[in-house]
């Protein structure tokens, strides 16, 4: 169950801060409307996820999974195009993360 809590902050996140680029500085207000409660709604299912799971594994999940997503978005609807370090350091976090979740002993905690 935390686990799926975690997805859900992670997908409110990632919906928060691809709205925080279409609110145009919070001066539109559907988007300002999506960024504040997704944020909100992300830091409480995550504040709820932290009774269960350690803060460092949740952490490299949430951050890892949250830069993907949003550069995902940013290149399928902002026109965005990562350029080769940025997709290898991206590679080299998708890699820490399950390096974490496989071999550390902290993840089974």
């Amino acid at each position: 169950m935390s686990y799926l809590l975690l997805a859900m902050a992670i997908a409110a996140e990632v919906l928060a801060t691809s709205s925080l680029k279409a609110s145009a500085g919070f001066s539109r207000l559907w988007p300002s409307v999506i960024v504040v409660l997704g944020y909100g709604f992300s830091f409480y299912a995550l504040a709820v996820v932290l009774k269960t799971l350690p803060v460092g594994i949740t952490y490299a999940i949430w951050a890892g999974a949250g830069i993907l997503l949003v550069t995902l978005i940013g290149i399928l609807f902002y026109g965005e195009k990562p350029d080769l370090p940025a997709l290898l350091g991206m590679g080299l976090i998708v890699v820490g993360v399950m390096t974490i979740q496989l071999f550390s002993r902290i993840s089974s905690h």
